[in-house]
């Protein structure tokens, strides 16, 4: 039997098939819930249930607490509706989201950023339309069917590059990768993988990208490779000549996981409007750091007692995003509509 889900206060509607959650069918029918990993590890689509009755797949307590779900809160990634159902979500996005597609695509540069980040550059069908929001992620298809998602570090506008051989243009996105030693694919991209290698992937995904309705003053948080859809951003908002005051707070145990540090800085002459505080939590006497150190969300309190009147928007790991969305709003008075967030869960965070 299918049911109804209707979102409040937009009153947008769709409907799940039997045995189907809440998440996959919005995002099948173009309903723009927020979420992160899909897995009910990250509590990124987490929402308040005003109606209807939940059922609730494997999921995290770290993501959905015994505590959360009775008073009433559901994952929609993984919550399948046993009747009709009325959530509240305010940050359910306008009507046409962009398609999400299957596709092949070509690895068109490899670089390493640092001692365990690659960037990868992918060409995309050329003959193809790809449209999707600065901030939004992609995921790799393995052979066995398993899948990796990682955020896209370009811009929509930036799509368009040269092709190797320099004599047409193709559409091209860029993506950070952190080396994790034993995983499948990070080893692979690390080991055996090589220039003009086919892979297939599925895209867009995700509910991260700037809120362009709101002239609230921004700050942008990074930890690590979250640092990638936050450079999409920052390229969003100097091409689209978006004047709104943004704070770049991009934090690494050393100086050297801030991996495109020389780029910031060269946007700060060209968006008068962006400040940049690098922060390291870790670092040793030969590093001769002598910039703020600690745990990135910290110093972002420090700077800013009061961010009732702000959006966040927060990238990396589960720790830091975590903490930073229960900080900002219990301690600086953030709203909690106004933090938006990817929290780049690995496999082991999503089978701890």
């Amino acid at each position: 039997m299918s049911f109804t889900i209707t979102v409040q206060p937009s009153g947008r509607s769709f409907t799940t098939q039997p045995g189907e959650a809440m998440l996959a069918a919005a995002i099948s029918q173009g309903i723009g819930l927020p979420y992160g990993c899909k897995d009910g590890a990250c509590g990124s689509c987490k929402c308040k249930k005003i109606e209807g009755t939940v059922v609730h797949g494997p999921h995290q307590s770290k993501a959905l607490s015994a505590e959360e779900e009775a008073a009433g809160y559901v994952l929609t990634c993984c919550g399948v509706p046993h009747s009709d159902v009325v959530l509240e979500s305010r940050q359910v996005t306008e009507a046409g989201a962009f398609p999400i597609r299957k596709m092949p695509v070509r690895v068109a540069k490899l670089e390493q950023l640092s001692h365990d980040v690659m960037g990868i550059t992918l060409q995309l069908p050329a003959n193809d339309v790809v449209q999707f929001h600065a901030g939004q992620y992609i995921e790799f298809i393995l052979k066995d069917g398993a899948r990796r998602s990682y955020s896209m570090a370009n811009a929509p506008h930036t799509l368009m590059r040269p092709v190797p051989s320099g004599t047409t243009s193709a559409p091209m996105v860029e993506l950070h990768i952190r080396h994790m030693p034993g995983g499948v694919f990070t080893d692979q991209v690390f080991g055996t993988m090589k220039e003009r290698d086919i892979l297939r992937v599925e895209g867009p995904y995700g509910s991260f990208f700037l809120r362009e309705d709101s002239e609230k003053p921004i700050i942008l948080l990074a930890s690590g490779t979250g640092f990638a859809p936050i450079k999409a951003v920052i390229e969003h908002l100097q091409f689209r000549g978006i004047r709104r005051p943004a704070t770049l707070y991009w934090g690494g145990r050393r100086p050297e996981d801030l991996y495109q540090d020389a780029w910031v800085r060269a946007q700060l002459a060209e968006m008068p409007n962006l400040r940049y505080v690098p922060v390291v939590s870790d670092a040793l006497p030969d590093n001769a750091w002598s910039g703020r150190t600690g745990f990135v969300h910290r110093a972002v309190l420090q700077d800013f007692a009061d961010l009732s009147g702000h959006q966040v928007y927060a990238c990396g790991a589960p720790i830091v995003v975590d903490s930073a969305r229960k900080d900002f709003t219990a301690l600086a008075g953030l709203p909690e509509d106004e933090f938006f967030a990817d929290s780049f869960t690995s496999e082991a965070d999503k089978h701890p």
